[in-house]
């Protein structure tokens, strides 16, 4: 085993215990192999959102990319690729990564597969359902997290990056 594939691992497991209780207590590996520290995070909104390369929204990446690029500093776009939902996302974290990169352009921040529901279901999901009141139910379901990272909304999968009730939450 790699020592990324170890580290994605040991940080992405859910453990069963007690969750953060902030957002910004999370690191998480990112596709790149770097752990990422959400207390970067601090002072921004948050857009995350569980993706998948074979799947009906996978073009709401043209999207994410769009709100990453339009808010710059402001939002962080963080994009999390799981297989949970008829196995739409199969493909290994370099490939995913090479896969966002060619059909989509994107350059926020991606991070190494997880699952997002289910035994499994990784601590950061299990913390927004907490917050949100709402697991992801497909693909492409987004989370808005507020500046201060106490609210957390929820979007599902049919609501476009770019509808206004997103684009009012990450403005607020």
């Amino acid at each position: 085993m790699s020592l990324g594939a170890f580290l994605s691992n040991r940080l992405t497991l859910d453990t069963g215990g007690d969750l953060p209780s902030s957002i910004y207590d999370f690191k998480i590996v990112g596709l790149g192999g770097i752990i990422m520290d959400f207390a970067a995070y601090r002072g921004k909104r948050m857009l995350i959102v569980n993706t998948a390369s074979k799947c009906g929204y996978t073009p709401q990446y043209e999207d994410l990319e769009k709100i990453h690029v339009a808010y710059g500093n402001k939002v962080a776009v963080l994009g999390f690729p799981a297989n949970n939902f008829l196995w739409q996302e199969p493909a290994s974290n370099d490939q995913i990564a090479e896969f966002c990169q060619t059909n989509y352009g994107v350059t926020f921040q991606m991070f190494q597969k997880i699952s997002v529901k289910g035994r499994d279901k990784h601590e950061l999901y299990r913390w927004l359902e907490k917050k949100s009141g709402k697991g992801p139910s497909w693909n492409f379901c987004k989370y808005v997290v507020s500046a201060d990272g106490n609210d957390v909304r929820f979007f599902s999968s049919g609501v476009s990056p770019l509808d206004p009730r997103i684009l009012a939450a990450l403005e607020r």
